[in-house]
């Protein structure tokens, strides 16, 4: 294998063959428990079916109640974990009928969606992907699961590892975007956080791997959609994550929706068996998304909720999220044949098992602490580390030189819906956060230490949504008497996230014609974009003198953004998922292959749009400094390497710019010649490393044979 040097960041390799990636036959290992063999030697099916099924709770304005008659299947065992069920308070309540009114005072499983905070918000998911900071995540997820810990909580639904080149699916914004090897590390990260190392521990949660497998990838971007795809792309893109979490130690997997290669994920042995345990050596439980068993009917694949049931089980499902199939439909399953009791008793035996490890059989009450409760939620520690993962995952897209601001006596006209908005700020799948802890921008530009040297006016300007305009007179009043401009525009947190696709991702309502008359007046404006997905930012780019991308930020939004603006810190995210130009686009990815017929701008006859060019508008991985750095020409330790070699890439990096700054160092190979098409360019590594202004650092990334495997025309 030759090494060539293409450029910076791309390193191009000739092969003359490929192997195909091994596929690792997997078994569970583990020896069985003397405690638990028992426990179930004792139960009744119903207690074993009770074991096997998740039901929710309601949350009335008064407080959480449980829905009528779960009370009565917690007391006959027929219900063996709850979801939307937290605070000590009400997790004691519950967890006491189990422990103390049941014949085999089995304690409960309390999850909930915890998925970037549960007190402390921290940026939605794609927006900390975009901070390309690993340990920042880890921190991150570890202090959502120690708050949720310490309100009674054992289990979160996170986290959501599906990669996704679909902007129209809202669900973008609760994943790690569109590549696959950020999407992995990300996935690991995160395990880690949820779980830590000594798993079991009173401030950590079980986590749960979703959505198994391929959610990210719905036909047209409609959520719950089927999905198509082939094989190879299937094992080469989307796979890779999940098994990248499970093999971090994830102790639970969720089921997806859709169906791959017409099965339902839900009932597909090929996945839940095959791929998860045989090949990956999974031994925790599976548990299926909300009421997912019943929804195979509609598939049709299942004549009615017990086929769908007992098609559930021999596929490898353990737990039923609220559908009630097993605790109702399946026992005739068992006993005419068509499930084997052995079955049901895997399934009970791994869902017991990690109860033990939680330590919930010998303290039912280990996690319901009120003082702990207290003295955890929101303390100074999360809401700096809010801050902290807040400013790391700000993308700054445009900046002509009027960011960051002068420290002189300067007249700033704040503007837009979302410049004094804090219930968006959580944005979607927001668990038990409340908008009213967190710190807008306006309120963070006026708190900053900064602030005064600067005079400030604040006009809304309009809503996130509608047609009014009815303020435009006195925005531009107000626009033409300052120096600055700083306008918030986007999302309500409700326009991404589940349910939420879209057909045309573009920044509603009349903000763009806002930002277009506040243009007119000829003062600087920096456009700050709170979304939960890439947007069509065309209009911005054109009418704005810096951008920064939000997203939304979370409990310290706006200390955070005052920080970037005003300059104490230096904007160092980059784009996890690509902005396209329009949607006509999508799916756009950077990773695409060269085709037959590459884009050649003289050439009529090449791949290309007569109306557009095929780039985004912003791709992965791009983001702006205040500083600027440059790269030496990259070297490898060899020019020549077989199988058992690593190859060890190094380049120079050096600040050369003003500011000190943190840069993203990324890595991407291409195959010239392979035994099959490859991408233009994969990511294969990067590192994130502060650089002060003026100095030089060398970067150095070490590659194996494992970097480099793909799947060949024989696998």
């Amino acid at each position: 294998m030759k090494i060539i040097i293409l450029n910076v960041i791309v390193i191009t390799f000739f092969m003359a063959a490929c192997s195909p990636k091994n596929v690792t036959k997997m078994v569970d290992s583990s020896k069985p428990d003397p405690f638990i063999e028992q426990l179930i030697s004792k139960m009744t099916l119903d207690e074993k079916l009770g074991q096997m099924t998740l039901y929710t709770t309601d949350w009335e304005s008064t407080g959480p109640t449980i829905r009528g008659g779960y009370q009565d299947d917690i007391k006959t065992g027929r219900c063996g974990a709850l979801f939307n069920s937290h605070t000590v308070d009400f997790t004691t309540r519950l967890q006491k009928i189990a422990v103390e009114e049941t014949r085999l005072k089995i304690p409960l499983l309390f999850g909930y969606d915890v998925i970037h905070g549960y007190k402390t918000m921290f940026p939605i998911p794609m927006g900390e992907a975009a901070s390309w900071d690993l340990q920042a995540i880890e921190r991150s997820a570890y202090i959502m699961s120690k708050e949720a810990a310490a309100s009674g909580l054992h289990w979160t639904f996170a986290p959501m590892v599906d990669i996704s080149r679909e902007p129209r699916w809202g669900r973008v914004m609760e994943g790690a975007g569109e590549d696959t090897y950020l999407g992995s590390r990300i996935a690991e990260a995160r395990v880690r956080g949820i779980q830590g190392d000594g798993f079991g521990k009173s401030d950590r949660l079980l986590a749960c791997v979703k959505h198994f497998a391929a959610y990210g990838a719905p036909i047209a971007g409609r959520d719950y959609n089927s999905v198509e795809i082939s094989e190879r792309v299937f094992r080469e893109t989307y796979l890779p994550t999940y098994e990248a979490a499970i093999k971090a130690g994830a102790k639970t997997v969720m089921t997806s929706f859709n169906d791959y290669d017409g099965v339902p994920a839900t009932g597909s042995k090929y996945l839940l068996t095959e791929i998860l345990r045989n090949e990956w050596g999974f031994d925790g439980f599976v548990v299926t998304d909300y009421t997912s068993i019943n929804e195979m009917v509609n598939h049709g694949v299942a004549k009615d909720q017990t086929d769908a049931g007992i098609m559930a089980v021999n596929a490898g499902v353990d737990m039923d999220m609220q559908s009630a199939a097993f605790q109702e439909k399946i026992k005739i399953g068992i006993t005419d044949g068509r499930i084997k009791m052995e079955k049901i008793d895997a399934s009970v035996r791994s869902i017991l098992r990690l109860k033990k490890e939680l330590g919930l059989f010998e303290n039912p009450y280990k996690f319901s602490d009120k003082v702990r409760e207290s003295n955890t939620i929101m303390t100074k520690e999360h809401l700096d580390a809010s801050k902290d993962m807040a400013k790391k995952s700000v993308v700054l897209l445009k900046n002509t030189g009027v960011l960051p601001l002068a420290k002189k006596p300067m007249k700033i006209f704040v503007t837009g819906p979302l410049a004094d908005d804090k219930n968006n700020l959580i944005g979607a799948w927001s668990a038990s956060g409340e908008g009213r802890h967190c710190v807008s921008l306006y309120e963070g530009l006026r708190q900053h230490p900064a602030s005064g040297n600067y005079t400030f006016e604040h006009v809304k300007g309009c809503e996130i949504e509608g047609t009014d305009k009815s303020q435009f007179n006195i925005v531009l009043e107000k626009a033409r008497a300052s120096d600055i401009i700083i306008v918030a525009i986007g999302e309500h947190k409700d326009l991404s996230g589940e349910a939420a696709s879209k057909t045309m991702i573009r920044i509603p309502g009349v903000q763009e014609d806002l930002l277009k008359a506040l243009k007119a007046t000829g003062k600087p404006i920096i456009t700050i974009i709170m979304n939960g997905r890439p947007l069509i930012l065309n209009e911005v780019e054109m009418n704005s003198d810096a951008i920064l991308e939000a997203w939304w930020l979370g409990t310290q939004a706006g200390t955070a953004l005052a920080d970037i603006v005003y300059g104490d810190y230096n904007p160092s995210g980059k784009l996890p998922m690509s902005f396209p130009r329009h949607e006509g686009q999508i799916p756009i990815y950077y990773n695409h292959k060269n085709t037959g017929r590459p884009l050649n701008p003289t050439d009529k006859y090449t791949t290309k749009y007569i109306d557009a060019p095929n780039t985004p508008l912003y791709s992965f991985g791009y983001g702006l400094s205040y500083t600027t750095f440059t790269y030496s020409t990259p070297m490898t330790n060899k020019s020549s390497f077989s199988d058992a070699d690593q190859v060890t890439i190094s380049v120079n990096v050096s600040n050369t710019g003003n500011f000190d700054g943190e840069e993203v160092v990324q890595l991407y190979i291409r195959d010239l010649v392979a035994s099959v098409t490859r991408p233009v360019k994969e990511l294969k590594a990067f590192k994130k490393l502060m650089i002060k202004k003026g100095e030089t650092k060398k970067v150095e990334f070490v590659l194996s044979k494992n970097d480099f495997e793909f799947y060949d025309q024989k696998w």
